[in-house]
């Protein structure tokens, strides 16, 4: 029992020493270091350049040997050995296989930074959520103890009879449900912490606590500098102009496959000598060279050029939605970011300062006995309401912030 005790004291001891604050620097770089999602999606590289490799390859030349006995032990007509080396020359296909494996390879490499640009933002998301439960729990927290010394100072009061017991006792009742939205509200908070250290690759972190603050981004955007920035560098744009790459070097690929591939052979064959009477021959060494060319009907079918010209077609007209997706994204984010500063600028701090002035007005004058309990009770929720209110209108704000960056391509967030 003993040796139980002491294993649960080192396991928590362990598990305390191992809490840390966690900020949204180590955080992202933790994503990009220990996504596993991520760390699946990078081994598409070497997959590409694999096949780069293997599309180097040569055809390998083909030797062969052959005996010949023409039944020399029942009439001697003479034995031969003949040794033959022959090799398949394609013209210009493994060219354009290396060609189509580069291009792959680089549309892989694009589509492996897009991919990155989307885990970036997405994971920052998550960061601006733990922020707000974080900032919900902390008005949650104070509401509670606002409550709580309330209900306690009411229980005094009742004893004294400067109150009645229905006003002790919903005081009481007001402070029960504070507490449990406010145990709610921690686990939803402990549960995104949680979660941040899973997508970043360490699930036994523990991390008890999230540094940095919500907040107005202060940024301003010039949207025909955003959809020109990202119309050229954004990542999947990027993708899918190389995937129409691809689909043109496929498409040579297909062309230049249907060439004959031409065969070679050099050989020479040694005879024995003939000793049958009728048609007798001395024994020589004979040589020969071979040259064999394929008669190639089967192009007469256009069946793979025809798909593949289908291809290439389909790809640039992806590559141009994408395009025009990029646009749209980029202005319905800049709407939105625009919507959201103006949202904060209506919701500052002031608003939140008079919230507070007037509940700490509102209970100091009930325990002088000059309002009752339900004046109390309104401004204590107005207070909360605001502090949500603006805490949600700033996450949304940061948020907006992200997914405009996300859509144009770029990306300079600090938390």
């Amino acid at each position: 029992m003993k040796r139980i005790i002491t294993a649960l004291y080192i396991c928590l001891a362990v598990t305390a020493a191992n809490a840390q604050s966690l900020s949204y620097s180590r955080f992202i770089n933790d994503v990009y270091e220990g996504n596993l999602d991520y760390a699946a999606e990078k081994l598409s590289i070497p997959l590409a350049e694999a096949e780069l490799l293997a599309s180097r390859m040569f055809l390998d030349p083909v030797i062969g040997v052959s005996y010949g006995n023409n039944s020399d032990w029942e009439i001697q007509m003479g034995q031969g050995v003949e040794l033959e080396l022959s090799k398949t020359i394609s013209l210009g296909k493994r060219t354009a296989r290396i060609d189509y494996a580069k291009q792959s390879l680089s549309a892989t490499e694009a589509a492996l930074n897009d991919y990155l640009r989307n885990l970036r933002a997405d994971a920052t998301l998550c960061y601006l959520d733990a922020l707000l439960a974080r900032d919900l729990l902390q008005i949650e927290e104070q509401s509670y103890e606002n409550l709580s010394k309330l209900s306690s100072t009411d229980s005094v009061r009742f004893l004294k009879g400067e109150i009645s017991q229905l006003d002790a006792i919903q005081t009481k009742l007001e402070a029960n449900i504070a507490k449990q939205e406010y145990y709610s509200k921690k686990a939803e908070y402990n549960n995104m912490l949680v979660y941040l250290d899973q997508i970043s690759g360490n699930p036994l972190r523990g991390s008890e606590e999230i540094l940095g603050r919500l907040r107005d981004p202060e940024r301003l955007f010039i949207l025909q500098d955003l959809i020109a920035e990202a119309v050229e560098n954004r990542e999947d744009v990027i993708a899918a102009l190389k995937n129409a790459g691809v689909a043109e070097s496929e498409l040579r690929m297909i062309r230049l496959e249907r060439n004959p591939d031409i065969d070679i052979s050099l050989g020479a064959n040694y005879n024995t000598r003939v000793r049958n009477e009728e048609a007798p021959a001395p024994e020589f060494i004979g040589y020969s060279v071979g040259l064999s060319i394929p008669l190639p009907f089967s192009n007469l079918n256009k069946g793979q050029i025809k798909s593949g010209q289908v291809r290439v077609q389909q790809a640039k007209i992806q590559a141009d939605n994408v395009k025009n997706m990029v646009i749209s994204e980029i202005v319905q984010a800049y709407n939105n970011y625009e919507s959201a500063r103006i949202k904060v600028a209506d919701y500052d701090s002031l608003l939140m300062e008079s919230a507070k002035r007037v509940l700490d007005g509102r209970m100091y004058a009930y325990t002088r006995g000059e309002i009752s309990l339900l004046e109390v009770l309104n401004a204590q929720s107005t207070y909360s309401d605001v502090a949500r209110a603006y805490a949600e209108i700033l996450h949304d704000c940061m948020s907006a912030w992200v997914e405009l960056e996300r859509s144009a391509g770029i990306w300079d967030i600090e938390l």
